[in-house]
Parts: C-alpha cells; sequence; structure tokens
C-alpha cells in the first residue's frame, strides 16, 4: 500500500497545512503554529502526533533537534500529486496577461522566448527557461544499431538534414542481441521511422507491433526515448531569466548554494534541454506538466530544486519547452498554473 493510502484525511489535511505555512515563511513548522493559524479543532499533542507519523513516513523532518518540522521531497510529491488545488480562472488570468504583455509585437522565435521568460521570472520569483523551436524538419533519414567489441550497442542516425549523431544505448541488456538481430531490427525502424520527426518518436504506439518484434517492446521504447532527446543537444538552444529573481529566495542566499546551479545554467545547458523537454505528465495526470522534486532530478546541482515544465507544440508537433525552476520549497500551485498556461500561449502563438 503506497504511503498516500496510509493517510488519513486529517494527515493530510495536517500535511498540507505544514507544507503550505512552510512555503510561505521558510521557517521550521511547529504544532503551535499549526493550532494558532489553522482551525483543525484537535489539541496540541494530537497534532504533535500526527507530524511524528508524517515523520515516520517520510514526508516530513526536523532540519535540527527541537525544531518544528520542514517537507522531504516525498512530502512535497503527496503535495503536488494529491493536494493542491488548481483554479482554472487563474490559468485563465495569466494567459490573459501573457497575451496583454505580448500584445501589439511582432517577434521572431528568439525575441518571442526572451519576452516569456522575462515575464516568467517576475510573476514566478524564480528562474525561467525555454528552448526555442528549431526551424529545420529535424526527420529522420536513416538509422542503424551496431554491437561493439565491448558489446555495447551503439546507434547512429542520420537526419534530412544529412546531421549525423551516434551515442550508445543506456539502460537495455546488451547480452539479449546478437549483431544479426541488431540489422533486422534496424531494417525494421527503418521502414518505421523514416521521415518522421524526431520529436514524436517517443509518443508512438507500439502496440500493433508484428509478433515477433513483441520481444523488443521494452528495447525500442528506450531507443526512441533517447533519439527524440539527441536533437536537443544542438537544436534547441535555452533562453533564461530570473537569476536575481532566484537569489532572492533564502535557500541560495550562500554563494557556495547557488553557484553550481548559476554554472549549470550559463555554461552546461546541452544538459538542461533534455531535463525540461518533458512530454510525461506526473502530476496525478491533473496537468499537463512535469514536475520534478529535488532528488527526483538526475543533475546533481538540482537536488534541491523543482522543475517544472511543459512542452509546447507547433500543431501536434512538438517543438520545445517552457519550465521554472525554483527551490523545492516553491509555490506549486502558481508555477503549475504559469507554465501550463505559457505553453498553451506558445502552441497557439506558433501554430498557424
Amino acid at each position: 500500500m503506497s504511503i498516500q493510502h496510509q493517510l488519513t484525511e486529517r494527515h493530510r489535511n495536517i500535511l498540507k497545512a505544514t507544507i503550505k505555512h512552510y512555503i510561505a515563511t521558510a521557517e521550521p513548522v511547529g504544532s503551535k503554529t499549526l493550532i494558532e493559524e489553522y482551525d483543525f479543532s484537535v489539541s496540541s499533542a494530537t497534532i504533535r502526533n500526527i507530524m511524528g507519523h508524517l515523520e515516520k513516513a517520510g514526508l516530513l523532518y526536523q532540519p535540527y533537534t527541537s525544531a518544528g518540522r520542514v517537507p522531504s521531497d516525498e512530502g512535497y510529491r503527496i503535495y503536488v500529486d494529491n493536494l493542491i488545488t488548481l483554479e482554472q480562472k487563474s490559468a485563465q488570468n495569466i494567459e490573459k496577461s501573457l497575451q496583454e504583455y505580448l500584445k501589439q509585437q511582432t517577434w521572431n522565435f528568439e525575441a518571442l522566448m526572451k519576452k516569456v521568460v522575462k515575464f516568467l521570472a517576475s510573476v514566478s520569483g524564480y528562474v525561467a527557461l525555454a528552448t526555442i523551436p528549431q526551424t529545420s524538419t529535424n526527420q529522420l533519414r536513416y538509422l542503424q544499431l551496431l554491437l561493439t567489441e565491448s558489446q555495447q550497442i551503439i546507434l547512429i542516425i542520420v537526419t534530412d538534414a544529412y546531421q549525423t549523431q551516434s551515442f550508445l544505448i543506456d539502460g537495455v541488456n546488451q547480452d539479449n542481441f546478437t549483431e544479426s538481430e541488431l540489422q533486422i531490427l534496424s531494417n525494421f525502424l527503418n521502414h518505421k521511422l523514416k521521415g518522421k520527426y524526431l520529436s514524436q518518436l517517443t509518443n508512438l504506439d507500439w502496440e500493433d507491433l508484428d509478433q515477433e518484434f513483441k520481444q523488443y517492446t521494452n528495447f525500442l521504447a528506450q531507443l526512441l526515448h533517447n533519439i527524440s532527446r539527441t536533437q536537443l543537444n544542438s537544436s534547441y538552444p535555452i533562453v533564461f531569466h530570473g537569476i536575481a529573481e532566484l537569489l532572492r529566495q533564502p535557500e541560495f542566499s550562500q554563494p557556495e548554494a547557488s553557484q553550481m546551479l548559476l554554472d549549470l545554467l550559463e555554461k552546461q545547458q546541452e544538459q538542461i534541454g533534455p531535463m525540461i523537454f518533458a512530454s510525461s505528465p506526473n502530476a496525478g495526470g491533473k496537468t499537463k506538466v512535469t514536475i520534478k522534486i529535488g532528488s527526483e532530478n538526475n543533475l546533481e546541482p538540482m537536488r534541491n530544486c523543482s522543475v517544472v515544465s511543459s512542452v509546447y507544440h507547433k500543431g501536434d508537433l512538438p517543438v520545445g519547452s517552457v519550465a521554472i525552476i525554483g527551490p523545492t520549497r516553491m509555490l506549486y500551485e502558481n508555477a503549475i498554473s504559469l507554465v501550463e498556461s505559457t505553453a498553451a500561449y506558445l502552441s497557439a502563438t506558433i501554430t498557424p
């Protein structure tokens, strides 16, 4: 049974109140604070017991002895997936504000994105990023799977612009494949995928695979995920704004706490593209955004941050992404509405 299903309504209410108060104040939350500011109609001892239960469940923790509690990454995940309420009116107001901010202007893509991220950063108080949509088609022309002498699988892809990239396929057991099998798979994939946009590949439905290829379904899913990410390294320049806003947050007030993140944003953008170009929502199916909290981020400088991102489209084709990066103590309701509304605005703007 998941942690979420083990929580009673009272547990959820106290967890929600604790997280909301900590987001607002950045101060550990004690039972006395909850009694004074929230109408729970229970004793302080009851609240202490519940907070202790939430701590044992890994959703809260004490930063130091005798302090109140603060949310863990797991606590924030429960909060984002199950406890927040998103208002449609808020999203509509954000999109209207964005339209007013950008109205009566003629922009190229880069100028538009710079204005968009400036708006997002100023409204959210965090760093805002966006990838500029590419103007080339970036369709698959040819691919080849090869088995190296060290028994690793390498993929070579060629686009319609005759750009060539190659990389090792991670996350699969190479011992399951022979050279002849990889050649068969290469032929099959070329037949199925030639002419398709790279960014479309992770969304293909493979349920109609011929029976003899069923055993390769997991491998193919991982393969296509890798292919669709390769374009981000060179084809999707990133614009961002909001460093000053982020440094106002107490989590980043010390230079050592912010330097790695600043280096990542300014010098290692090729690592950020694949992270924010996400197309699978994980916020309980309530939104069109992807939310990665703290340790869920695979980049070390991001481990004390949360990333809220969404893909925008040109027609049905995903062409770029927009994101907000802030501390895990993020105002998630606001960030989700901002990112989701901005992605919708960009999709409508660039779609003929």
